[in-house]
């Protein structure tokens, strides 16, 4: 059992508890990839069939990466027949091959958030109300909650409580349109992502012979991640494992952070309830990180009171103090984190891709963007637009979707004539109709399209492009993903018309076009399909799932030689020899939508930690004084977190961003000035007039001066104060702020993701008011 060799104890008793239920906590950093990794190998070699172990995860790239290390340990290829894989990609395995239990087609669709917010826009205006108060995003937002609460949408009518929240939104009609979508996705043969949850639930719950078939055909079951599951998983899971319990959860409480997404801490802190004899295994040693980073870690996190108690440690070498900056603003961070990786890249021959810059949000990249652009740095941004969502992409793909299951009206809708063949909107809006009016799909009404009277010219358009399509399918029986898809863009010239443009942009698309091609060339020669179908199968429709169900993470490519920026959400599981985390501010980081009670702060803190360990040698924390909102200078204090530093670690003197920070041009030494030599104006004034004196203890230079705000006249609402939906406010309208009462909108300004509005208060003057974070009622 060569493969136990370099575990530490609890590792390795960790991989040997093979029997019963088991729960392992894993700290950052504590190799707990190497040890499902190694448990799985350990139960292959003494005799467990590689197609009776179940292991879930929460991204691909993990889920391949686990089977490559495998099929590494063991020396042979039996790590193919394993079902390793999201929990969306297994389960979406499992309902290819049970869907006729639920009236769905094999085939059927797997609609991307996109797709499904076009559907519930849709059945919203067929029920002719309106799309503006019934916003798309908010109502699939809330119905999206309700599948990961396995609640239906009978269950979501008929419940009081839930009913009651809608009314006091004013959106007391989302129960109907939750039953129109539901019926509107099955009749289209199509299911979203939170359906391959709630309808594998269904599955195991309403066919025992199902249910004992998984039960029985998954002896060890592994999850990764346990602390982000939501309650549809951790249903599923209890039904798959009641039969032999040998279920083996592997997770850290302190990283949990998707509550947005459903996921509940509770799963995690109450396993120890769900099985009697459940044996527990903390792993606290880490490997990733410097012993400095992790004691910040360490009692950063002990502030939380909901926790596993653990204690992390390391045989590192100490490292470097963590460096807290401060800046004069968002301008000034990003060219202080610039400079410093240019530096670091000088000093210490680090590469571009030991860099990441981690944000509380999107919007922060742009300060830093800007900097890396003017320094030559190139940076990759993780959860910008995917490829897989540009329009050309999402074109080419429709067409691919209705070879594969030619019910999925939003495929069919979007490429119908599109390059335009003569089937205009006025037969779209017509051959809908009729679907409704018929309770049958839009392909049936196109497939009959002369028993419902269309013209010659348009009957023969349509004809032509129902025996395009079927041309295609009926290829799908001796050709692979990459013939078909290839016939498809020569067929309709879609490939040609992207060619003939000459813009830049037309210039851009055909290269995604081309792009796209050659991913599915690509795909077609890779010895195994990682996630869908059997084994071999390169068919389209296990490449359209395979694609559906790919993370942002999947798509980057970890090797390349980039500084990557992202949200500290998208780091999680990553680790980089450099880390910057930036933006440590009140409302900021905190944000200011999660400090009202103990368990949303909690999670901030989580977050906050989980930045921190993904650092391995270096670590940054910074933050502005002023950050730029909406044009305007915002000024801010610094983030609560930053008081809970413990001070021993710390390197606080560590001057950044700008010629401004610190107030002191004795203390204006940027990054790139020190890099060479100290020729910048600080450098020259210590020459000519010494040292710069001490500071006073009592004042550390991380706090930022108090702003002068002019006092504000509390307003004390109403009890039942309920916030309105604001996606549509406008000038002219009167609002109540909590804080600042009521008011008269003089203004909007800023963007459709980040919109502002300028108020005039009564008692309170003229306010800006962000209102992705304020809360306001609209009076008329």
């Amino acid at each position: 059992m060569d493969y136990l060799k370099g575990l530490n104890e609890p590792q390795r008793e960790a991989v040997l508890h093979t029997e019963g239920p088991l729960m392992i906590v894993a700290g950052a950093g504590s190799g707990k990839t190497k040890v499902l990794t190694t448990r799985i190998a350990h139960l292959m070699a003494n005799g467990v069939d590689s197609f009776r172990i179940l292991a879930l995860t929460f991204t691909n790239k993990a889920a391949k990466e686990m089977k490559e290390r495998i099929e590494h340990i063991l020396g042979n290829s039996d790590a193919r027949n394993l079902y390793i894989g999201t929990f969306h990609s297994v389960f979406a395995r499992i309902l290819r091959a049970e869907a006729h239990r639920l009236g769905y087609p094999n085939s059927f669709t797997i609609y991307d958030t996109d797709d499904a917010k076009s559907v519930v826009k849709t059945v919203i205006n067929e029920l002719n109300l309106d799309d503006k108060h019934y916003k798309p995003n908010t109502v699939y937002n809330r119905i999206s909650a309700a599948k990961n609460a396995l609640v239906g949408p009978v269950e979501y009518k008929n419940d009081y409580y839930i009913q009651q929240e809608d009314m006091r939104s004013n959106r007391p009609l989302i129960a109907n349109i939750y039953d129109a979508y539901a019926k509107r996705c099955f009749k289209n043969g199509a299911m979203d992502f939170d359906d391959l949850l709630f309808l594998m639930y269904r599955l195991l719950k309403e066919f025992p012979e199902a249910l004992i078939k998984y039960q029985s055909k998954f002896r060890y079951i592994l999850i990764d991640e346990y602390q982000d599951t939501n309650p549809a998983q951790y249903e599923i899971i209890k039904l798959l494992a009641a039969q032999h319990e040998n279920i083996c959860v592997v997770g850290d409480d302190a990283q949990s952070i998707y509550s947005f997404r459903g996921a509940t801490i509770q799963n995690i802190l109450q396993f120890q309830k769900d099985y009697d004899d459940v044996s527990i295994i903390k792993l606290e040693q880490n490997y990733r990180s410097t012993q400095n980073i992790l004691k910040v870690a360490n009692d950063i996190i002990a502030n939380n009171k909901g926790q596993i108690p653990k204690n992390l440690w390391t045989e590192n070498a100490t490292g470097e103090k963590i460096k807290l900056v401060r800046t004069m603003t968002d301008n000034d961070e990003g060219k202080f984190v610039a400079d410093a990786i240019q530096e670091q890249k000088l000093r210490n021959h680090y590469n571009n891709k030991d860099f990441c810059v981690l944000y509380r949000t999107n919007a922060q990249s742009r300060a830093f963007e800007e900097s890396l652009r003017r320094m030559g740095i190139p940076y990759i941004i993780y959860g910008g637009i995917s490829f897989y969502q540009r329009k050309e992409i999402k074109d080419y793909i429709a067409y691919l979707r209705v070879i594969v299951n030619p019910k999925d009206e939003e495929a069919l809708k979007r490429i119908i004539n599109y390059p335009v063949r003569g089937i205009g909107k006025t037969t779209i809006d017509k051959a809908i109709l009729y679907a409704n009016e018929n309770n049958i799909t839009m392909w049936d009404v196109l497939e009959r399209a002369k028993e419902f009277g269309y013209k010659a010219g348009t009957l023969e358009a349509i004809e032509n492009f129902v025996l395009m399509i079927r041309s295609a399918q009926s290829m799908m029986v001796k050709h692979n993903a990459y013939e078909i898809a290839f016939h498809i863009g020569k067929q309709t010239n879609f490939v040609k018309e992207l060619f003939n443009d000459k813009s830049t942009e037309g210039v851009a698309r055909y290269e995604n076009i081309q792009e796209l091609l050659n991913s599915i060339k690509e795909w077609i020669e890779t010895p195994l399909n990682e996630e869908d179908g059997e084994v071999g199968d390169k068919g389209l429709g296990a490449y359209l799932q395979q694609i559906t169900l790919l993370t942002d993470a999947d798509q980057k490519d970890p090797n390349a030689d980039v500084v990557k920026l992202m949200t500290v959400h998208a780091a999680k599981g990553l680790e980089f020899q450099c880390v910057f985390v930036a933006g440590l501010e009140e409302t900021l980081f905190p944000s200011g939508l999660s400090i009202n009670s103990r368990e949303e702060l909690e999670e901030e803190r989580r977050l906050f930690y989980v930045a921190i360990t993904r650092a391995k040698n270096r670590l940054w924390l910074s933050y502005a004084n002023a950050r730029y909102r909406f044009g305007s200078l915002v000024q801010n204090e610094g983030s609560r977190f930053l008081e809970e530093l413990p001070e021993e670690f710390l390197d606080r003197t560590f001057a950044g961003g700008g010629a401004r920070n610190q107030g002191s041009s004795f203390n204006n030494t940027s990054a790139f000035d020190r890099m060479h030599g100290g020729f910048g104006a600080a450098a020259q004034a210590e020459k000519t007039y010494g040292p710069p004196p001490a500071r006073k203890k009592e004042t550390p230079s991380y706090l930022p001066p108090k702003p002068q705000a002019p006092k504000v006249v509390e307003h004390k609402p109403a009890a039942d104060f309920v916030a309105s939906d604001t996606s549509n406010l406008q000038a002219g309208q009167k609002v109540e702020h909590q804080k600042f009462g009521f008011g008269m909108v003089s203004k909007m300004e800023g963007s459709a993701h980040n919109p502002i509005a300028t108020v005039q208060f009564e008692l309170n003057g003229e306010k800006k008011i962000m209102l992705n974070y304020a809360k306001l009622r609209i009076v008329e």
